[in-house]
Parts: C-alpha cells; structure tokens; sequence
C-alpha cells in the first residue's frame, strides 16, 4: 500500500471521506521528514499544518515557568494526525512544543488548501468538523484522565493508543506525561508485567 493510500483509509476511517473527494486533496499533500529533536510546531507559533503520521513518534509539551521543567501533554505516533489542535483550529499561537521524538515521516496539508477543500466538499467540511471536535475530546479527556483515572489505568490506556512508544520514547517523558515520578512508572510497569 502507498503512502497516500494509508492516508486516504485513515481518513476514510476517521471522516467517511470516499476515494473521490480524497482524490481532490491528492494535490495539497506533501511529505516532510524530521530528525529526531526538530519541531513540529513551536511556542507562540500559529500552527498552519495539519500532519498525517507514516512514522515516528511527536511529543506535545509546555515548560513550567516556575520549575523549567518540561511537560508532557500528548503523543502522537504512527496512522495518527499530529497537529497542535487549538491553535490549527482556531488560527491562534500555540501555547506548546510539539517536537519529533524519534526520526518521523509525515504527509501534511497546509490550513488554506483544507479551507478550500471545507468550500468545495461536504465531506471535506465534515472532516474539518472532526477535527474540531478532536481538539475538544483531546482536552477534555486529558483533564479527565488526571481527575477520575489512577496512574496505572492512564499507562495502561497510554499502551493502548501507542503501542510502541516504550521503544521510541525515553521513560522519563514517560512518567511526565502520565503524571508521575520514573521510579512510579517503573513498578507499575514491573506489576503489569508480573500479571
């Protein structure tokens, strides 16, 4: 299966979008490779670039003023979209960083060629409607997971949506982004494995 293959059965999956109104987007999508450590997007930066990940890990994170230490929000790895969500949306800077954790490789669509698309399709206007509500979903499921989840149910779902992170991704980031300290992700992880 090609590259742009993958992205339309994604799309397909996520928005309904059928094989003729993906092809009007054929033109839009470019491919960009990013070693490990580059951005994605920056701080203060209005994202104008959605992402479709082929492979490779991102990190999204803001740095706490007080501490200077760096947080983990989200991850996004293969078959997903990565996008700093708010500022895509609503065309506004980002409070993150989203940077490549690993080597990646991404097909991307610039914001005025998805505009274009929203004009011309329904089903592309649906899309973008998803994606706003993504934005939503991500945020508020975040702030939930911290609210009613215990650290060892925000691995196990961590797990679920990235399989293989712990192969990309150092533990330390890890346990930021779950909330915790390294040596707490280290015995959840020993109890998960001695299950």
């Amino acid at each position: 299966m090609t590259e742009i293959e993958m992205l339309g059965l994604a799309l397909g999956e996520f928005a309904g979008i059928d094989k003729d109104a993906f092809a009007r987007s054929y033109p839009f999508w470019q491919k960009k490779e990013y070693k490990k450590g580059e951005f994605y997007n920056e701080y203060k930066n209005v994202c104008k670039h959605l992402g479709f990940i082929l492979d490779g890990v991102f990190r999204t994170y803001y740095t706490d003023e007080e501490t200077a230490e760096e947080k983990n929000v989200f991850f996004f790895s293969k078959n997903q979209m990565v996008v700093s969500y708010k500022s895509f949306v609503t065309q506004t800077p980002c409070n993150y960083y989203t940077e490549s954790m690993t080597e990646s490789t991404i097909l991307y669509i610039h914001i005025n060629q998805l505009n274009q698309l929203y004009r011309e399709s329904h089903q592309w206007e649906r899309f973008g409607r998803l994606v706003a509500e993504t934005a939503f979903n991500f945020a508020m499921t975040r702030a939930e997971h911290f609210m009613f989840m215990s650290p060892e149910e925000r691995y196990l779902e961590l797990i679920q949506k990235h399989p293989d992170i712990f192969n990309n991704v150092p533990l330390y980031h890890i346990a930021s982004y779950l909330g915790i300290q390294g040596p707490s992700l280290s015995r959840i992880r020993k109890r998960m494995s001695e299950r």
